[in-house]
């Protein structure tokens, strides 16, 4: 059973006295529930353990009624302090205002109910937590799962990894693709955009999400202009939307499109995206190639390393208080730029998808206080880099 480092964090908070609400918010099918439950089988003290995912939306005194049935369990059984977990919050309507309130009556009443939710990705903290509950949660982010867990976990060699990512309900799939393919669609992209995204934002237009979802995911790696996909979608609307929508696939650790890096704020935002899943499974999932086409064509399993490299850079984002960016100036670039504060650093992947280059001497010539770092041929080999944390390349 792997462990992941989010247990310990929350295990240490919970013998912490009660300061803040622990939000433990990721992407689906990865493990959330799972941790929880090994959180539970850990502690000592009471808990009482609630899911929302059957309520009714609307039902916002649900979550009032159970905090009471705690304080009166505590009253009766003398207790000095309980924890309550709640998974799905965020299918509660103005489930924060609600939180809000019971929260802040604990504290003048100095109820000792340590609490921690549970939600679906920075799409929970962007609709609650920094309206009604600024500075009285803790965020506990769990990523995708890395290289270094799906094998120590599930076997997978690099290989896989690279093409089938890191989702652990499918991992036991990989060698009937068939299978793994109906479980992605059916137990992950369907509902990550129908039950996280479209539930939790309103968004006008359902389908041209899913459609920009689709695309971009098997454009991961490439630079696209939101005019080049309007051209590919219909009803696609103007790029303003189509930038909004990203956006909120960003929010839910699904796609992103990486900027430009460039220390002019306003070039950034006017870049051509260069879209980025979270995890390559993703991009496996939204292809019509499988893992033995992909990996033979050479030029072609250069565009999944190239994400798998960058999956581990956005994912590694929160802990590691950095920015991920590309660098491109007319036919020279450089695949990823982290950047925090004053540090720079410009990654480029070798792995036969392209001849070597000069982006990088050229990208050290405009930023000289520039470090670089080649991954894949001729540099740190990828399996070291997927089982490095990004931050300590900084």
């Amino acid at each position: 059973m792997i462990i992941r480092p989010q247990l310990q964090i929350l295990q240490d908070r919970m013998e912490e006295p009660r300061r803040f609400i622990q939000v433990l918010a990721g992407p689906r099918q990865i493990g959330k529930t799972t941790l929880i439950d090994q959180l539970i089988e850990q502690l000592t003290k009471p808990v009482t353990n609630i899911s929302a995912d059957t309520i009714a939306p609307d039902n916002m005194e649900w979550i009032a009624d159970q905090w009471s049935a705690v304080r009166r369990m505590m009253k009766l059984r003398s207790e000095q302090e309980h924890i309550l977990i709640i998974d799905e919050i965020q299918r509660i309507n103005n489930w924060s205002e609600v939180v809000k309130r019971e929260w802040d009556s604990d504290t003048h009443t100095h109820t000792n109910i340590k609490v921690i939710l549970l939600g679906s990705s920075r799409l929970l903290i962007q609709d609650g937590l920094n309206e009604s509950l600024a500075g009285r949660f803790e965020l506990v982010h769990m990523p995708h799962w890395s290289f270094s867990e799906m094998e120590r976990g599930f076997g997978l060699t690099l290989e896989q990894y690279i093409y089938f990512g890191g989702y652990p309900g499918a991992a036991p799939f990989v060698k009937d693709e068939r299978r793994w393919r109906l479980y992605m669609k059916h137990s992950i992209v369907n509902p990550s955009i129908e039950k996280d995204v479209l539930f939790t934002k309103r968004i006008l237009k359902p389908e041209l999400m899913r459609r920009l979802f689709e695309l971009g995911a098997s454009y991961s790696g490439e630079l696209v202009s939101f005019n080049k996909l309007i051209g590919q979608l219909q009803d696609a609307g103007n790029t303003s939307t189509m930038a909004n929508y990203l956006n909120t696939l960003q929010e839910a650790d699904l796609l992103c499109g990486l900027q430009q890096y460039s220390p002019d704020k306003v070039r950034r935002y006017k870049s051509i995206p260069k879209f980025q899943v979270y995890n390559t499974a993703l991009q496996s999932a939204c292809q019509d190639y499988d893992f033995q086409s992909v990996y033979i064509d050479r030029q072609r399993w250069g565009r999944w390393v190239e994400s798998a490299v960058g999956a581990h850079l956005v994912n590694g984002m929160f802990e590691g208080d950095y920015q991920v960016f590309y660098w491109r100036e007319k036919d020279e670039e450089v695949d990823f730029v982290l950047a925090q504060g004053c540090r720079i650093l410009g990654i480029e992947v070798k792995s036969g998808r392209r001849t070597a280059g000069k982006g990088l001497l050229t990208f050290r010539q405009r930023f000289p206080q520039a470090q670089t770092l080649v991954v894949g041929t001729g540099g740190l080999p990828i399996d070291v880099f997927l089982r490095t944390e990004p931050r300590e390349l900084l």
